[in-house]
């Protein structure tokens, strides 16, 4: 008979803070901070309870701190192996910023524990990481999108510069006034209309921009995200599939070789059996 292994005390302490009810508490501690975080800009909330909120706030981070060295404690260096573990490292140092001149608007960064959600809730997760996987073909959208800005740009400055230096005045007056454009903020009565009483077919510079970046591109955006979190879920799926297959094949071989060892004492007792009858005889 073999004697379990005793669990030592970072074993405990892993068990611990992977439990369901740790994570829950957890994320119990981050909504609620949120809420006293939002509570604190307001001048009415922090006259009637700014102690209150204070001490909230300094629990609060007692709390976070508590919980990183339980996790640092827990898996040694290999803390640092997990990028939501230097997620989580830095949005806490971050609140741990003293309240100084120059610094404290650096402290005032601490809103961002909120997004910790990202770390402690796991559909959060698999979302960020879709989006992180959509990066490279992004880039490749956003180089396709800086350079038509660029040519409706210098073709902007070119036609439009001298009558509305305000908008078209210089390159950059004219990538940020398309940019305004592509959003369709106060796109038409804002800027293409008055152009178009000075200049009556603008139109056939504006529209082709507007159907090339802010619903075609648009479009790529959103259609890479969907690919991208679609390949996601297959992965997945594809993941547990395996999981079950490799079950599937464990749980066959055990039959199997139970079945053998079956076959092998019914050839033994046949044996026996022969070797019986032939001493009978």
């Amino acid at each position: 008979m073999t004697e379990t292994a005793p669990t030592t005390l970072q074993d405990r302490v892993r068990a611990f803070v992977e439990r369901g009810s740790t994570h829950n508490a957890i994320l119990g501690v981050i909504i609620f901070n949120a809420i006293t975080l939002g509570l604190s800009t307001s001048a009415t909330v922090r006259a009637e309870i700014g102690g209150t909120l204070t001490l909230i706030d300094h629990a609060v981070m007692t709390f976070f701190v508590a919980e990183l060295g339980l996790k640092f404690f827990a898996y040694g260096l290999r803390f640092f192996a997990n990028a939501w573990n230097i997620f989580d490292f830095v949005v806490v140092g971050l609140g741990l910023l003293p309240d100084r001149a120059g610094l404290s608007a650096l402290r005032g960064l601490r809103v961002i524990r909120a997004m910790r959600l990202l770390s402690v809730i796991p559909q959060m997760r698999a979302v960020v990481q879709a989006l992180l996987d959509a990066l490279p073909g992004m880039g490749a959208v956003i180089v396709m999108i800086s350079i038509v800005f660029y040519v409706f740009g210098v073709m902007a400055t070119l036609m439009y510069g001298a009558a509305f230096p305000q908008w078209f005045g210089t390159l950059g007056g004219s990538l940020y006034s398309l940019f305004q454009i592509m959003t369709l903020e106060s796109w038409s009565m804002g800027i293409v209309r008055p152009v178009m009483k000075q200049f009556p077919m603008a139109w056939l510079f504006f529209v082709p921009f507007i159907v090339i970046t802010a619903f075609s591109v648009l479009n790529l955006f959103i259609g890479l995200l969907v690919n991208t979190m679609q390949s996601a879920v297959e992965e997945e799926a594809e993941a547990e599939f395996e999981g079950l297959r490799d079950l599937v094949r464990s749980e066959t071989d055990v039959v199997g070789a139970h079945v053998l060892d079956l076959h092998r004492e019914v050839k033994a007792l046949r044996a026996d059996l022969a070797a019986l009858k032939g001493s009978g005889s």
